[in-house]
């Protein structure tokens, strides 16, 4: 019996409706290069623009967001009640902070506490791992919203 080739699609894009559950499971194993390539198949990364990601873990304290950027991208200014790391995984990053702006080539990893206002500008083409870690909610800091900043999502 032969086994019909399942097809490559873009993924749906209507929200968390359906992966509801898939994203908190005991354990969650990816493969990035395989995530990336369907990521560039999005109709958000093909804008000249382009920037697409993709939540891979889901937890009320956690969260890991694969993002890809296109060269000249940038993600304006924000900050998040939230720990954070970034990873860049391809291409070359650049986070600009209050104070500094620190270069995140490829293997490279930052992390910044909770309220740090920060922007990510893509230098080229680059992808990279975004992972959102909350305190529990009694260490949950209210951040003060700068001009041109919103503050980060409260978790649910």
């Amino acid at each position: 019996m032969a086994i019909a080739p399942i097809k490559k699609s873009r993924r749906p894009r209507s929200g968390h409706e359906l992966i509801k559950g898939t994203l908190t499971r005991p354990l969650l194993q990816f493969d990035l290069t395989g995530e990336l390539d369907q990521l560039h198949q999005d109709e958000s990364w093909l804008q000249a623009t382009g920037r697409s990601s993709k939540t891979l873990v889901k937890h009320p304290d956690l969260r890991i967001v694969l993002i890809a950027m296109k060269a000249n991208s940038r993600m304006h200014e924000h900050t998040a009640t939230a720990r954070i790391s970034v990873q860049a995984l391809s291409g070359h990053i650049q986070v600009h902070l209050p104070e500094q702006v620190v270069d995140l080539p490829v293997g490279h990893l930052l992390a910044l506490d909770q309220c740090v206002p920060h922007d990510v500008e893509a230098i080229e083409d680059s992808a990279f791992l975004l992972t959102v870690s909350w305190p529990p909610a009694a260490e949950i800091k209210k951040c003060k919203t700068h001009p041109k900043s919103t503050t980060g999502r409260t978790r649910k």
